[in-house]
């Protein structure tokens, strides 16, 4: 039996006895090998390995799909087929989101919760949720919100900005759209942060995929970001925009965004 050229392709083999039940998933996505074992078939331990070539890939799943079907294992539908588009929907992107906020007081510990949370998913989820991340974030890109972003936390970097989004993202759908809309929106979100004596970043967030993919598979960063350009089609790339504001001309600031300068203009919360 071969696997077809296919650049995604997934096979799922259970076996039954008077002991136990167990499913066995692999799959050849480009040069990456991704094996799941368990009792269930979208949940168990993972492992991945990495080829030179996606033939090598290929290779390596059809002698491990050999060897079990040698062992007594039966597929459970057809033996061979195309990747599977994940069901996680941006509804469940928020739903995920909401509920992590409610997982502890700290959001070190909400972090926690949510890498544990995305490790437990099938890969193909926590590749989706980590696509949909991208295409939300970078609405979030804009000139505006990025002098915001600088009174507010009085760093106008790339890095601090991107944290900024981040944990803006991270307050919800409705926090962060009318953000997008009207930067000022989000004084009493900021309230409530100078009450815990928080400050508005959240870098982690930015890389939530690749920490969810450790925790599940044990493997690093770089097999993450393989896998996730060759499953993921769309390329989320910040475009160049044209800063309508500079850190010089603080009467502008002040006229554009009374309330922001007002509280933080001369005091920022300092990251």
């Amino acid at each position: 039996m071969t696997i077809g050229e296919g650049i995604n392709v997934k096979t799922v083999l259970r076996i039954e006895n008077n002991t136990s039940k167990k499913v066995w998933k692999v799959e050849a996505s480009g040069t990456i090998c991704t094996m799941t074992s368990g009792v269930k078939k979208n949940s168990g331990a993972v492992r991945s390995k990495q080829f030179e070539t996606a033939a090598d890939c290929r290779k390596y799943a059809e002698q491990l799909i050999r060897h079990r079907l040698g062992r007594g294992y039966k597929p459970v539908s057809s033996s061979f087929y195309m990747i599977r588009k994940s069901c996680f929907t941006e509804a469940d992107f928020w739903n995920v989101l909401k509920k992590a906020k409610t997982k502890g007081e700290t959001q070190e510990q909400q972090l926690e919760w949510l890498v544990a949370h995305l490790a437990e998913q099938p890969l193909e989820d926590l590749i989706t949720f980590d696509e949909i991340l991208a295409r939300i974030f970078i609405k979030s890109y804009q000139s505006q919100l990025w002098a915001a972003s600088y009174i507010i936390t009085g760093d106008s970097s790339d890095d601090r900005f991107d944290f900024f989004r981040a944990w803006l993202l991270f307050q919800g759908e409705a926090v962060y759209e009318s953000a997008i809309q009207n930067p000022e929106s989000i004084i009493p979100v900021l309230q409530a942060l100078e009450e815990k004596e928080e400050v508005p970043q959240f870098e982690d967030l930015t890389y939530i995929g690749a920490l969810a993919f450790e925790e599940k598979t044990g493997q690093n960063e770089n097999l993450y970001y393989t896998l996730y350009d060759e499953v993921v089609l769309n390329s989320y790339i910040e475009p160049y925009i044209e800063l309508d504001w500079s850190e010089a001309d603080t009467e502008n600031l002040s006229i554009r965004f009374p309330s922001l300068w007002e509280r933080y203009g001369e005091n920022p919360l300092e990251c």
